[in-house]
């Protein structure tokens, strides 16, 4: 393991982090965003529809695997990536005013998938793994300045 693989690895768990954070705050801000994308086959605004962050394992190269192979190594991980954002296919929800401009013929007007408590609970759960993360990489700062000291 190199001494800087601990970094990167928490380099990238910070990344995903902050990317997660800002797709919440876009599902937050548009919580009530009526007429977010346009429908070309019925011809209609849709709704926002929430969006969440895909996580998986940071794919490692071919040296590694021969190398955990080989007992080399431990085989631990090498970070986290984005592997796409998704819209979640929850159907929306059906509000009563007749008086909206985008309500039906019902008076139901179509309103986002996204529930705010979810999402603060999400942001929450981001905000704690971000502090964690930081956490990891403010002790291997430490290490790495612990060990250039030892040769003082």
């Amino acid at each position: 393991m190199g001494i800087y693989q601990s970094i990167n690895t928490t380099g990238s768990a910070l990344t995903a982090q902050r990317l997660r954070m800002d797709v919440i705050s876009a599902n937050m801000a548009n919580a009530d965003t009526t007429r977010a994308e346009f429908d070309a086959e019925t011809g209609q605004w849709k709704p926002y529809s929430r969006k969440s962050v895909v996580l998986q394992n940071k794919e490692a190269s071919f040296a590694s695997f021969l190398d955990a192979a080989a007992g080399k190594t431990n085989g631990t991980g090498t970070g986290v990536k984005v592997s796409g954002i998704v819209k979640d296919e929850t159907p929306f929800e059906l509000d009563y005013n007749p008086d909206h401009p985008d309500a039906n013929e019902d008076g139901y007007v179509e309103m986002p998938n996204v529930d705010p408590l979810r999402e603060m609970v999400d942001l929450m759960s981001v905000t704690r793994s971000y502090e964690a993360n930081v956490t990891v990489l403010n002790a291997s700062k430490g290490m790495m300045m612990k060990a250039l000291e030892i040769g003082k």
